[in-house]
């Protein structure tokens, strides 16, 4: 595959995962009984990518998706439980997937994998050194910049039960596919970067090493996991991407995480204001307020 056509399919997979992703959260609001277009849930998702991307423990992001609901007309309640149902669908497809990967390709994975790592530890540890300061400093950066995003989601709980009774399954069953779509469309991105090589790697266990690195992020107190997955990804982890290794980490990042952060600013200035950017960016949702709900 050539260079162009491998970019070419990582901006296809990219829209496949942001609107799978638009769909989902939409069908859960029509579940609720708010329809909110498709451009309101696209932009709003987005914006909550970047804030996600750019705040320890990903704290951002939930909150000002939050508030982005509440410009879209949502009661704060009514987008508690519309996260918390997409969080529920999401989590168990990612833990079957990560299971069905481990089952077949973590030991061919492990056994590529294993020398590159243990030279990696022995050579660098000022670096894993670096990384562990690192995420001390993103907790403590976290409760300074950021004490009150996870209040944000707290609001309107009294409320969200009645929601919740109201919730249709329908919803819940379409999200399983649509997750399953955009999960597989951000794995593939890294296995089509590696098919540009003249020896790639394993498909297999270069895709679980992909699932590894993307969903290890939500686990990993630096922004985007940063310091850990370049570490990950330089010290071996993919395997043997030859001369390529560095080339291949920055397009990868910038297809699975300058993009969403690219797009949430742009489409955040000119849906809610520069200011509300910026207190995004700084972990405190949206910064806007629509008052106190309606029942529901």
């Amino acid at each position: 595959m050539s260079f162009l056509q491998a970019n070419l399919v990582c901006v296809v997979l990219v829209a496949i995962d942001l609107i799978a992703r638009t769909w989902r959260l939409q069908w859960i609001l029509r579940g609720l009984h708010f329809r909110v277009p498709f451009s309101e849930v696209f932009t709003l998702n987005v914006v909550g990518d970047a804030a996600s991307a750019v705040t320890p423990l990903r704290v951002g992001g939930d909150p000002t998706r939050l508030a982005a609901l509440t410009q879209a007309r949502v009661p704060v309640a009514a987008g508690v439980v519309a996260i918390l149902i997409e969080i529920a669908v999401m989590w168990p497809v990612i833990i079957a997937a990560a299971g069905w990967l481990a089952l077949i390709y973590a030991p061919a994975w492990w056994r590529g994998a294993e020398p590159h790592i243990e030279q990696t530890l022995a050579t660098a540890w000022p670096w894993v050194a670096a990384i562990v300061a690192a995420s001390v400093a993103a907790w403590w950066l976290m409760r300074r910049v950021a004490p009150h995003a996870s209040l944000v989601m707290r609001r309107g709980t009294r409320r969200a039960m009645a929601y919740w009774r109201r919730m249709p399954a329908w919803p819940l069953v379409a999200s399983i596919p649509l997750t399953l779509v955009s999960l597989a469309a951000r794995v593939a991105i890294l296995p089509v970067l590696a098919m540009t090589l003249s020896s790639p790697p394993p498909m297999g266990p270069l895709s679980f090493a992909s699932f590894l690195l993307i969903y290890g992020q939500l686990v990993l107190p630096t922004p985007s996991g940063m310091g850990v997955v370049e570490l990950g990804f330089l010290g071996g982890a993919v395997g043997d991407l030859g001369a390529s290794h560095r080339a291949i980490l920055l397009i990868w990042r910038m297809y699975t995480t300058f993009v969403f952060v690219a797009l949430g600013v742009l489409l955040g200035i000119q849906r809610y204001g520069s200011v509300a950017v910026g207190a995004m960016l700084r972990g405190r949702g949206l910064g806007v307020h629509r008052g106190p709900d309606r029942e529901p």
